[in-house]
């Protein structure tokens, strides 16, 4: 996930210190996140606003399909 943010501010010519004042991250914060992909969910979601990707987020709590029938099963025992 860091990198494919790090890809779009790219993209949208950002620099990390622009997205750290957009976002209201700390510089520390951004570069940490590009670098390690270790970001609090706060600071992500600021971030994602900045970038004007925040409706991208909701994917991450979708429900997941299950990958097999063996899952199911499991699940519902």
């Amino acid at each position: 996930m860091s990198s494919r943010i790090r890809d779009i501010r790219k993209r949208k010519k950002v620099s990390q210190i622009k997205l750290s004042e957009k976002s209201g991250v700390s510089l520390g914060s951004v570069k940490r996140f590009e670098q390690s992909g270790e970001i609090s969910l706060l600071s992500l979601i600021k971030i994602a606003i900045a970038l004007d990707i925040s409706d991208q987020l909701e994917c991450l709590f979708e429900d997941i399909p299950p990958a097999s029938i063996e899952e199911i099963i499991r699940e519902n025992n």
